[in-house]
C-alpha cells in the first residue's frame, strides 16, 4: 500500500508542514523523508530549537524550511487573509495572537498555498488541530460535515471504516426559525458513506459499502436501523455507481454464505470492504477489535470532507506513526 503511495506522491511532489516542529517523532519523521526526497517537509517552530531538538535527536534535517511564527515575513498578509476568513467572528488582534500558536499558523500555511497538506497532534488535542481546519481549510464544495476514516491493513487487505473519530452521532439540521430539516441525520451518514468510499480508493480498495446496524434488511428495529437504511437509499441516489447496502449487520457483510441467507442478491453483502458505523461507539469499539484481535494495522483518523488534507495524529503515537501518517496524508492532496 505504502509503496503505491509513494509512487503518486514521487509523480506529484507535495509539501507538508508540522505543526509540533521540536517534537523528536516529528524530527525523525522529517529526517526519513527528507532522505526518501518524494515528500518535502515544513517544520513549525523556532529555528533555533527547532535545530537544537533535531541535533539532541541525532536527525539530519539541514536544509528543511523551518518556519516561524514570530518572524514569518508574509504575517501581516496572513492575519488579513484570516480576518477575511473568520468574517468577523476574530479581530485582527485575536488573529494575530492564535496565528503565533503552530496550530493555526500551519493550518492557515496551507490555506495559502505554502504547504499541501498538514499533520498534527503529537502534542496537540484532536480538536486543537480540528477546529482550526474547520475554521480556515472549511468543507469543500458539496460537503456539509467532517468526517473520518481508518484505514484497516492486514497483509494484502485493506479494509476501510468510518466515522471512527469526528462525528458522535447524526442528528437532523433544523433551521431555527422556521423548524424545517436542512440537512437529515440520514444525508448526513450517506455523505460519510460516499466520502469514506472515495478514501478508500486511494488506497487501492474498490469500494463495497456496508451500511452496518444491528438488523439485516428490516429484521430488527429500532435504534438507529432506519438511519442506516435511509442513508442507505440516498447514498444510492446520490452516487448510483457505488456499490453500497444496508442496513446491514457484520456478519451479513463478511460473510458469503451468511450474507446471501440474510441479504440475497446484494453485491456487497458477504464481499464488504468499506463499513459505515452508525454512531461513533460502534465505530470506535468496532476499529480497535479488529486491530487488536483481529491482527490489523490502524491508520488514521483519516479527515474527509475539507478543502485540503488535514490528519490528526494520537498523542501516544511513535515516529513510524508520523512517517506512515505523512505519507497518507500528502498522498490525499
Amino acid at each position: 500500500m505504502f509503496e503505491n503511495l509513494v509512487d503518486i506522491l514521487k509523480a506529484n511532489p507535495r509539501k507538508i508542514v508540522y505543526t509540533e516542529g521540536t517534537d523528536a517523532r516529528i524530527l525523525e519523521s522529517a529526517a526519513r523523508l527528507k532522505q526518501g526526497g518524494f515528500l518535502t517537509p515544513v517544520l513549525v517552530g523556532k529555528v533555533d530549537e527547532v535545530k537544537a531538538a533535531a541535533e539532541k535527536g541525532g536527525f539530519d534535517i539541514e536544509g528543511l524550511e523551518i518556519l516561524d511564527p514570530a518572524t514569518y515575513p508574509e504575517m501581516d498578509k496572513m492575519i488579513e487573509t484570516m480576518v477575511e476568513l473568520r468574517k468577523g467572528k476574530m479581530t485582527p488582534e485575536e488573529c494575530k495572537a492564535n496565528l503565533q500558536k503552530g496550530n493555526y499558523f500551519g493550518t492557515m500555511l496551507v490555506k495559502m498555498g505554502v504547504a499541501d497538506a498538514l499533520l498534527g497532534g503529537a502534542t496537540y488535542s484532536t480538536a486543537d488541530t480540528v477546529r482550526p481546519a474547520l475554521q480556515l481549510i472549511k468543507t469543500k464544495k458539496g460537503a456539509h460535515l467532517v468526517s473520518s476514516c481508518f484505514i484497516m491493513v492486514r497483509g494484502d487487505e485493506i479494509l476501510a471504516m468510518g466515522d471512527c473519530a469526528i462525528n458522535i452521532d447524526y442528528q437532523d439540521t433544523v433551521d431555527k426559525a422556521t423548524g424545517e430539516v436542512k440537512f437529515s441525520a440520514a444525508q448526513k451518514l450517506a455523505e460519510v458513506a460516499i466520502e469514506t468510499a472515495k478514501t478508500a480508493k486511494v488506497f487501492g480498495v474498490d469500494p463495497k459499502v456496508a451500511v452496518l446496524s444491528f438488523s439485516t434488511k428490516g429484521s430488527g428495529k429500532g435504534g438507529t436501523v432506519q438511519l442506516s437504511h435511509d442513508a442507505t437509499e440516498i447514498a444510492k441516489e446520490l452516487d448510483p455507481e457505488l456499490k453500497i447496502d444496508g442496513e446491514m449487520q457484520f456478519d451479513a457483510a463478511v460473510s458469503p454464505v451468511v450474507g446471501q441467507l440474510k441479504f440475497p442478491g446484494s453485491p456487497v453483502a458477504g464481499h464488504a470492504n468499506t463499513f459505515i458505523f452508525p454512531c461513533i461507539e460502534a465505530g470506535n469499539i468496532g476499529y480497535k477489535i479488529a486491530q487488536r484481535l483481529g491482527g490489523f494495522a490502524a491508520y488514521g483518523p483519516i479527515l474527509q470532507g475539507l478543502n485540503a488534507p488535514i490528519n490528526d495524529l494520537s498523542r501516544g503515537c511513535d515516529a513510524e506513526e508520523v512517517y506512515q501518517m505523512s505519507i497518507i496524508t500528502a498522498a490525499l492532496a
